[in-house]
Parts: C-alpha cells; structure tokens; sequence
C-alpha cells in the first residue's frame, strides 16, 4: 500500500498536495471542494495589511469625525472592493471552514511592515485556524534601501508574530536575497516552523496605447519550478523548518520532484485555475503510479532523496552545473 503521508510543520497531512493562497478559497463551497477533490490541507486567501489598515482608518474616522483627509489621500488604498472580504469575514470563513472540512486550514496574512496588522495572527488563532501563513510581499524600491533593512522586516514580522500565536507559522520568501542560505538559516533560528519557496512576484506591464502602468496576472508554468526546486535541494538537511515547493507544480512529476528535493508539501494554484479541482485526484494518482513503478512505498523514502547533500555530484547545484548547460547546447 502506498504511503503518502507527510508532515508539515508539525501537521500530519494525508497527501503532500495543499492548494496556496488563492481565490478558490474564498467561499466556504470552494474549500469544501477541494477538501472533496484530494487536498491535504487549504492555505486561505490573503488578508492584507492593507484591509486591516482601511478597517482602523474608518473606526477611526467614525470615532474622531475628521474630515482633514485630503483626495489624493483616499488613493492610497486600494478600493475596497478589490479585496474579497474585510478582516471580521476572513474570521468568520475561517470559523465556518474548520465546522465544515476535516482538513487543516492554514491563514494566510499579507503585509510589509511590523504593526498593529500583526495582532490580527492571534485572531485568525482564535477562529480555529490550524498554521499561518506569513507573505512579506516587499519591493525595496528606493536606492536608499539596505538589503540588511528588507531581510530585517522579514524577522521582525515573524518574531512579532510568533510572540502571538502557538499555532506553527510558515515563512513566504523572494527569491531575491543575495544569501538564500544565510536568510533561511536566520528565519529558522527565529522560530519559523516551514519556509515557503518561493514567492511569485507578479510584473507590472506597459499598455502602449494608454502609455500607463498596469497588473498583468500570467499563470504559472513548470519550468518555474526549478528555481525552487534548485533551494530547496540545497536547503534540505540544513534547516530544521518544514519546506513548502510553491510556483510550477502542474504535474504527477513535478510533485515528486518538490518532495526528491526535500519539500513536505507541494502548493498548487495555477494548475486548478485552468484545470479544475480535478486536476488534484489526477495529480494524487500519478504519484501514487510512479511511486509503484519505481518501488517506493512511501513519501518519506523519497523525501530528499535528490537534494544537494545526496546526490552524488552535489557541484550540479553550484557553478559547475552553469557551465555544463552552457555546454551542453548543440
């Protein structure tokens, strides 16, 4: 029988498939479903930063009766209705999925800065979330900016928000930092229970006929697997903290290789936004299909199995591995 059982951050999970942050979760039906499809475990949409600071904004306007606030000062949030739900319905969907699922429901908050947005960690706590999800979702955009100052924010959030909860905390990164290693090491010592490889930071477009700046939202594909893929093989053995492949898992293979690399979980999004939920059993089904073929009973056995420290050339990660694709093309 094939075993396909793996831990994550201390969660015991019946299938290393947990969808990430996404709007399929938004609505109580859409977690039921792929609890009904295969998931392991749902990381919930993000709550933003942001959401929360337009609900201490209005309570303060309400309190206060200010009318100082300029116009140019109401864009500096986005609207509203950008956003899927304020910070009291993230609470409520969160109370209303762990009444509805069997499967760990994961919160997810966005933000950028250590602050008051950090308390809502114990509330999302306290609505019977099972892990949290922190995304530091920063764009160091000014010369002045230290990359000491930007992997600052990064431990100053997680040990605020780890002074607030019991529940594991996963840690998003970039793949940015000019030390991966030294950063992972840094936020596994703060208390950081996963580390979540990597964020996928969407690029602005140019729209020529507008001549303006505008979001362009560009599913994922596998090949974007392999940056990930590339870390978390050298990661593996040198953190103690759970490890997350998210960006390009579209396939049965793509999902054994998160887990050869040393991931516990691999996050799929992309996928079911043009598949469909199905894609999950799909998914499930051809791991359980190449584990048989390829004689291995369970996912432990394979965890790892390919990260740096076990391969046999483990210079295939570094430089010599630039080289040899240099070389290699005909």
């Amino acid at each position: 029988m094939t075993d396909l059982t793996t831990t994550y951050m201390g969660l015991t999970l019946k299938n290393p498939i947990v969808p990430a942050a996404s709007p399929l979760s938004r609505r109580l039906s859409g977690i039921r479903a792929m609890e009904d499809a295969g998931a392991a475990a749902v990381t919930l949409y993000s709550l933003f930063e942001e959401q929360i600071d337009i609900e201490a904004l209005a309570l303060y306007n309400f309190v206060e009766q200010t009318t100082f606030m300029s116009s140019e000062a109401t864009t500096y949030f986005p609207k509203a209705g950008d956003y899927y739900s304020g910070p009291d319905g993230y609470l409520e969907l969160i109370r209303a999925a762990k009444a509805a699922v069997n499967i760990p429901i994961i919160g997810s908050l966005n933000g950028v800065t250590p602050g008051g947005w950090t308390r809502y960690a114990k509330l999302i706590e306290q609505a019977g979330a099972d892990a949290l999800e922190l995304n530091i979702y920063l764009i160091p955009t000014r010369a002045e900016t230290t990359p000491e100052s930007v992997e600052q924010v990064y431990l100053d959030v997680l040990r605020e928000v780890k002074a607030q909860v019991n529940i594991p905390v996963a840690m998003k990164l970039n793949p940015f930092f000019s030390a991966i290693p030294h950063m992972a090491k840094r936020l596994d010592a703060a208390g950081a229970d996963a580390l979540v490889l990597f964020n996928r930071f969407y690029q602005p477009d140019f729209d020529l006929d507008e001549l303006r700046v505008v979001p362009d939202l560009v599913l994922s594909r596998s090949a974007e697997m392999l940056l990930p893929l590339r870390w978390i093989a050298i990661l593996f053995g040198h953190v103690k903290a759970s490890m997350a492949l998210t960006t390009g898992v579209h396939t049965a293979e793509d999902v054994v290789k998160a887990v050869m690399a040393g991931a516990d979980v691999a996050n799929v999004v992309s996928v079911l936004l043009e598949q469909g939920l199905g894609s999950i059993g799909k998914l499930l089904d051809g791991v359980t299909q190449w584990m048989a073929d390829n004689e291995y009973e369970s996912l432990a056995q394979m965890k790892g199995a390919l990260s740096q420290r076990n391969v046999a050339d483990p210079a295939a990660f570094e430089r010599a591995n630039y080289m040899k694709v240099l070389g290699s093309w005909k």
